[in-house]
């Protein structure tokens, strides 16, 4: 994996987030995922298909989604993950892996991605099969969102 492709993800997710939730999210340390891998209560996860290959899935739980979904409703209060709040989720998804495709363009490498599916649940684990995945836990005062980026090789 390139890391100016994996620094585009990173970007993109920070920005988009930024712009809608209050307490504002950096970087943790990434790490390399064995798979299968473990997920928080709710995931969303979106395909990667053009110059670069595999999926994109964001991990956060029941009440880190419920803020994220208010901040991308504009303050409006979540108090349960309903079908508003879901289709705001997969909206977050659709924002951060657009804003990667323009970010990867720029770079020489043409993505397009596929609508994202939004899985709740508990003990939820993703294989990645042939494909390294990394994960960037997008950090904040009110926890964390798990990025992961399997890339197939």
């Amino acid at each position: 994996m390139k890391v100016e492709y994996i620094n585009a993800f990173i970007k993109a997710s920070t920005e988009v987030l930024n712009n809608f939730v209050t307490d504002k999210f950096s970087v943790g340390k990434p790490y390399v995922r064995s798979n299968p891998f473990p997920t928080r209560e709710l995931v969303i996860i979106l395909g990667i298909t053009g110059d670069i290959k595999g999926q994109a899935v964001f991990s956060l739980s029941e009440e880190m989604a419920k803020a994220v979904a208010s901040g991308m409703m504009m303050g409006m209060p979540v108090n349960e993950i309903d079908e508003m709040a879901k289709s705001a989720l997969s909206e977050l998804g659709n924002m951060i892996m657009g804003n990667s495709a323009t970010l990867l363009f720029n770079l020489g490498a043409k993505i397009d991605i596929t609508p994202p599916s939004l899985v709740k649940g508990t003990a939820i684990e993703i294989s990645s099969a042939g494909m390294e995945t990394l994960c960037v836990p997008l950090v904040s005062a009110l926890g964390e969102i798990e990025f992961d980026i399997g890339i197939k090789k």
